[in-house]
Formats: C-alpha cells, structure tokens, sequence
C-alpha cells in the first residue's frame, strides 16, 4: 500500500507589474495559450483547491482569488496572503510565468514536502532557489508575517538551515528531470526564446 499524502492548496502568484516585459505576462500566448492557462493547468495538476494571488478584476475568471494583505512587497507578500487563506497543511506556491514545469516535476516535490519534516521544500539550482516553484506548510506564514512588519521582503533570507529541504540541480538531473522547465518568462528577450519551445505538461 502506498504513501497517503495529505491535500495540497495551488496559488499561482499573478501579482507582478511585468514591468521588465512591458505588457501583462498573464496573457501573452505561448503554442496558443496564455502562460495564466499554463499556470492554471500545472496547479491543478498536484491540487484540487487552485487559486490565483492577484487582481480579482484581471484574474477572476480563471479561479478564485486571494489578494495582498501587504501590499507591495512582492511575491513574499502573496506567499503571506497565501498561507493566510489556506486551509491544508501543505501549499505549492507557483509562478505564473514558469509554463515549461510538469506534472511530474510537480508531484515529485509535493512527495518530498510530505516525506520531510521541514517548513520549505524549494528546488535550488545552480542560479539559486525557485521560492515560486516551492512547497511550504502553512506555519511559514509565522515568518513571513514577521519578515513583512520588518520590511524584509527576500524570501530566500527565510529559508532556514536545518528547516528547509532543498531539492538540488544534482539531485533533479539525477532524477532526469530537465532543469530548463524552470526557466521564467520576464522580457522579451526570454519570451522569444520560449516561443520556439511548446509546454507539455505531461512530459
């Protein structure tokens, strides 16, 4: 009989201005889907409760929304409001603008939040940590309530020894997932690149 894991909540983290590409990311289309769709599909993929950290007015047709409580910090403040609305345990914290993950890469975390006894289950790669393709228990709104009213916005300052679990690019190739679907999605410049590529979630 295999592992019974817990439920998992999904929150696609659309709060960005998207200043470095100059128009809304959510909606730029990549093999004719909008990277919000992309986002929509990963999430539900791991979770059955998705919603979406953003504008109600932009992004309330793709799912239901939580919005900052602190406002204009960053992505640590959607995590916050995050971790506030939540109601399970574990919780997949997802950028919007990472189309190329799959489910596999998805699952394979979720497995290894549960398995661990740590707050933050994070992927680390050779260029650092992927806080918005990460796992985090619902006790890290603690931290990250504290790290706000003392205007530390860097989520990675959070990640402490000993209470995170990192998921290392060795580790990842090892077990044959390509590193590059973590690749974002800011400029133009990284649009035209991702433009040749089309996502599979199922990959």
């Amino acid at each position: 009989m295999g592992i019974r894991y817990e439920p998992i909540t999904a929150f696609i983290m659309a709060g960005g201005l998207s200043s470095r590409m100059g128009e809304p990311k959510a909606f730029m289309q990549i093999a004719g889907k909008s990277m919000i769709d992309y986002a929509v599909a990963q999430a539900h993929s791991v979770a059955e409760d998705v919603f979406v950290v953003g504008d109600k007015i932009m992004y309330g047709a793709y799912g239901r929304i939580v919005t900052d409580i602190h406002e204009k910090c960053g992505p640590l403040g959607g995590i916050h409001a995050a971790l506030t609305r939540t109601k399970t345990e574990f919780n997949l914290m997802l950028a919007l603008d990472t189309p190329f993950l799959t489910r596999n890469i998805l699952h394979y975390l979720n497995e290894q939040a549960q398995k661990a006894e740590k707050t933050v289950t994070v992927p680390k790669l050779s260029n650092g940590y992927n806080p918005l393709c990460a796992i985090y228990r619902k006790d890290f709104l603690h931290r990250a309530e504290g790290a706000l009213l003392a205007g530390n916005y860097k989520i990675d300052s959070l990640f402490l020894e000993g209470d995170t679990l990192e998921i290392t690019e060795a580790e990842l190739l090892m077990q044959r997932f390509d590193i590059t679907m973590f690749q974002n999605i800011n400029t133009p410049e990284d649009f035209a690149i991702a433009s040749n590529r089309k996502p599979d979630l199922n990959a």
